[in-house]
């Protein structure tokens, strides 16, 4: 049984670099945490950001105003833990209504030691981050004066390499083909902060996954009877990893691969192109993005402070999707070499499903690799 709510009385407080003070009222762990405050404006789908490796490092402001309405269940978690700093919401409900329910939002960021703010005016915070730009923060439980003494001494979200923090320490299958179905494809995954709902849609469509820590040696997995490679989501600057830009580059044009949000921005790399920080980012499950090859306008599913030059890139490059919002690249393919890639999240997981067409494309280039023909 579920338990039913609870009473905090006492003070939370969101502090900002720019010395703006946000209070409000203390729920979840009882702790101080530093990080980037970013904002995510998708109505529902709160477990999945808070179990997004891609949000490790930041404290998540939630636009919507009503959160944990439908509590936490077993089934919409995207990795084995919270993965979030802290956790910043108007309002939320301390008695969910959903019959999959196991716990409230606030037990549940009890139980992964995360610290939450509510009662917040998440409207000014969200029109500051806007103009202002992101910017470090600290959630404190605690005293006002210490928080602040602790955000001036603390490292910045763009010194540190998230990836080592959430990356697999060891290979490991996902799924089991039903029976005696044989695979139609296997894909080595590249985890770099990789969410579950990947590995569920590649097995979905009869595929055999294997996850691999992201500082695995290529020429390893180049050995490996593999058809295609998923370099996955993940967090942090690009600029800093520079360790998996080169092993990249020994994969690209030996096999078919597919990057998604980071491994998108790291395929780029490798291929010579430059990266940049955008001044709020992109996180939320409404923004446009229109696919150049067939026209059509779709709405995705979005959560990054990065993207690439395009001035930058090769010529064998083109850009396939784009940003209707600010023009940025939000897709990839190559002329010469098996690559597609996309700065979306086809898998979605919070948000519109509709991209998921995005791995059809790549059962079709580990197709035409098979037989032959290569390329896109």
């Amino acid at each position: 049984m579920v338990k039913r709510g609870f009473t905090v009385t006492a003070p939370a407080f969101l502090l900002l670099e720019d010395g703006s003070i946000f209070s409000g009222n203390a729920f979840g762990f009882s702790t101080q945490e530093i990080g980037e405050v970013v904002f995510n404006t998708t109505m529902t789908g709160y477990q999945e950001v808070l179990t997004d490796p891609s949000y490790s490092g930041q404290i998540v402001v939630l636009t919507y105003p009503l959160v944990g309405n439908y509590g936490i269940n077993d089934q919409h978690s995207e990795s084995g833990r919270a993965q979030v700093s802290g956790f910043v919401v108007r309002e939320q409900c301390e008695t969910p209504s959903n019959g999959t329910s196991t716990e409230t939002l606030h037990e549940f960021l009890v139980s992964q030691q995360i610290a939450g703010i509510y009662g917040v005016d998440t409207r000014a915070i969200t029109k500051r981050l806007r103009s202002q730009g992101v910017m470090m923060g600290v959630l404190t439980h605690g005293p006002i004066d210490a928080a602040k003494r602790a955000l001036g001494s603390a490292t910045r979200y763009d010194d540190v390499d998230f990836i080592k923090v959430v990356t697999t320490n060891k290979e490991y299958r996902w799924g089991v083909l039903a029976g005696d179905k044989v695979a139609r494809y296997r894909v080595l995954v590249y985890d770099y902060g990789l969410k579950y709902n990947i590995l569920r849609l590649l097995e979905s469509r009869g595929c055999e996954v294997l996850v691999v820590p992201a500082e695995t040696p290529a020429k390893e997995m180049l050995n490996a009877n593999i058809d295609g490679i998923l370099l996955s989501p993940g967090p942090g600057d690009p600029l800093l990893l520079d360790y998996l830009v080169e092993n990249t580059k020994t994969l690209l044009g030996q096999i078919p691969i597919m990057g998604i949000c980071l491994g998108h921005q790291i395929a780029a790399r490798a291929l010579g192109a430059k990266t940049f920080k955008l001044k709020f980012g992109h996180r939320g499950g409404n923004h446009p993005v229109k696919d150049l090859d067939t026209g059509r306008i779709f709405i995705t599913s979005q959560n990054h402070g990065y993207a690439i030059d395009a001035s930058t890139l090769d010529d064998g490059c083109k850009v396939s999707h784009v940003n209707l919002n600010d023009n940025t690249v939000e897709g990839l393919i190559h002329s010469q070499i098996p690559l597609i890639s996309i700065q979306y999240h086809s898998e979605a997981s919070p948000g519109p499903r509709d991209n998921e067409y995005m791995f059809d494309r790549f059962l079709g280039l580990m197709e035409a690799h098979k037989i032959g023909k290569g390329g896109m």
